[in-house]
């Protein structure tokens, strides 16, 4: 059997711990290290044989490590340290922003390519998974639409640039999907649904001593990107309040194609219900990471996605026992 994927996780929140549990059932890896821009001393990672390691010495690990998973932040994170990371190590990423990724991917691309790296981008559920699956509806349904749902759940993404807000010492955010828009679409009907009627959000936040809480609500219900398209709604609650109803992060949700195909009506769905969001993501970039690996022992160099990975190359198994047990 040949030695295992050798990997490195940067940053140590939700995402990073559930990566760390995710490695330990991918029988193919081995965790080498977590890179951190605390002080390596203050992480209590109780993983024997793991290294704790500041971020800026991330580099002494170029030959250490075959794929770089990175679960830091969409907002401010990510749009730095993936063209960085991508410079040194094969990565993953868990990019976000679904309007900035055509500039990401080029950014990651130039570096990934130039160094003969292979980096897969905006991995997890969405985008991710659902992206894949609009792909494949709209591919399979060419006369039709898509419609994406999601939720009932917090999202990583949108609780972090809340948390961003001025003022803001801690805070949540869930989407609320709209039953009775799911319905028409399930129903065959082909709606035209705004951003707005599709879904809303909910956003629980603790605001810091003292802080201005009409100007942390405006500025969070105005947010491009976010929440300016949505009907937002901003609750101020207590830290022991966030800790006793907050502290778990399901999500789930649906790609819904709705199509035709002569006079039949034809319904594609692909649904998620998850307990733990950030667990169940850094599922998807474990499994990825393995694609990343196995592209570039391959000289496929540069940014990928999701729709540019075969699914052999995201399974421990082999192709003969994909064949026999999954085809």
């Amino acid at each position: 059997m040949s030695s295992k994927i050798k990997i490195g996780i940067v940053g140590y929140g939700n995402l990073g711990k559930g990566t760390i549990k995710a490695i330990k059932q991918a029988p193919d890896m081995e965790l080498i290290a977590v890179f951190t821009r605390r002080e390596p001393e203050s992480l209590n990672l109780n993983e024997p044989g793991v290294k704790v390691v500041h971020i800026a010495n991330a580099s002494e690990y170029k030959n250490e490590i075959d794929v770089m998973v990175l679960c830091g932040g969409s907002a401010t994170d990510l749009p730095e340290q993936t063209p960085y990371f991508a410079s040194m190590f094969n990565t993953i990423d868990s990019f976000d922003t679904h309007a900035k990724i055509p500039e990401f991917y080029q950014a990651v691309n130039e570096a990934a390519t130039k160094y003969e790296k292979t980096s897969i981008i905006s991995v997890g559920w969405d985008p991710g998974l659902f992206s894949f699956n609009r792909v494949m509806a709209d591919a399979v349904l060419p006369s039709g639409e898509n419609y994406t749902f999601w939720g009932k759940g917090l999202s990583q993404g949108h609780s972090d640039a809340i948390r961003r807000v001025n003022g803001v010492k801690n805070g949540v955010q869930y989407t609320i999907p709209s039953e009775e828009a799911i319905e028409k679409v399930r129903s065959g009907a082909k709606p035209e649904l705004t951003t707005g009627e599709k879904h809303r959000r909910v956003c629980y936040v603790v605001a810091e001593e003292g802080a201005d809480k009409a100007a942390i609500e405006n500025e969070i219900k105005t947010m491009p990107n976010y929440f300016a398209d949505y009907n937002t709604e901003v609750n101020f609650i207590s830290d022991e309040e966030l800790k006793r109803d907050h502290s778990k992060a399901p999500h789930g949700g649906f790609v819904i194609r709705s199509g035709n195909t002569g006079d039949n009506k034809q319904i594609y769905e692909f649904s998620l219900t998850l307990d733990s969001n950030p667990e169940f993501t850094a599922s998807v970039l474990v499994a990825y990471a393995r694609a990343a690996y196995r592209l570039n022992q391959e000289k496929q160099f540069g940014a990928k996605t999701v729709f540019d990975v075969a699914p052999s190359y995201i399974s421990p198994r082999s192709a003969e026992e994909l064949r026999k047990d999954y085809l």
